[in-house]
């Protein structure tokens, strides 16, 4: 997939219009030829979501066994990225999930909760990564790192994290589908769409909304219970894993 944007370069930081992306592998080659063997590439998904928690997965490709069709995953469907989640978890040197809870997305604000998921994800992964590539966000870790805007649509290694993240929380939106049927989270993955709106109008917030966002927030009852919702959110990560 091609689109036209305002970007910045990765390497210069000057804006380009009208620059095409393209999702390549030109920043992992050129970290290997520098001797960097364990390039991750870092992604969340679902920071705009109203319910559940964020998820954020780290990726070290291999340089030997190439993964064709690599996107943003917000560009694929959902069929070709179970396809491509398959191989990136047979043919990757090293890939990791981690998920932040709705709770502390209300505590600490969603772009902190976001920074925690991907710092987990990078903490997470064995061999540990010698350099980060990572969607725009930098991570408070002593690895050396290149934040890149728009990097899940121009860098293979991160469009491999953003598409196994999204599998992993589309799949944990099913299970809550389950719990919760009246709210469609199996269609909308708890995103703010008509259907949402109408089923937080008929029935309220579950625990398991981002009790902080609008139009959440309006609709809740009650003030937020961190300590009430502990169980639910072990239920989350149990059900999410």
């Amino acid at each position: 997939m091609v689109r036209s944007a305002k970007v910045k370069s990765a390497k210069t930081g000057a804006k380009i219009t009208g620059a095409k992306l393209r999702c390549e592998g030109t920043l992992e080659r050129e970290l290997w030829a520098r001797g960097f063997c364990a390039v991750a590439g870092v992604d969340e998904v679902g920071r705009g979501s109203l319910f559940g928690a964020v998820f954020a997965a780290a990726v070290i490709l291999s340089a030997d066994r190439p993964i064709r069709g690599l996107n943003d995953s917000k560009q694929l469907d959902a069929d070709r990225r179970e396809v491509l989640s398959e191989r990136i978890r047979e043919r990757a040197v090293a890939c990791s999930i981690a998920a932040v809870d709705a709770a502390a997305i209300d505590r600490i604000n969603i772009y902190q909760a976001s920074r925690q998921a991907m710092k987990l994800a990078v903490e997470q992964l064995s061999p540990m990564a010698d350099f980060l590539l990572i969607d725009a966000v930098p991570l408070e870790l002593r690895i050396p790192q290149r934040p890149i805007i728009h990097g899940d649509a121009r860098c293979q290694a991160i469009a491999a994290a953003s598409i196994i993240a999204k599998v992993q929380r589309d799949a944990c939106m099913r299970v809550w589908d389950e719990v919760y049927p009246q709210y469609g989270l199996a269609n909308h993955k708890g995103y703010n769409t008509p259907e949402h709106l109408h089923a937080l109008e008929q029935h309220g917030p579950t625990p398991l909304h981002r009790l902080s966002f609008e139009p959440v927030r309006s609709r809740s009852l009650f003030p937020v219970d961190y300590d009430g919702q502990l169980e639910l959110f072990a239920m989350e990560a149990s059900a999410c894993r």
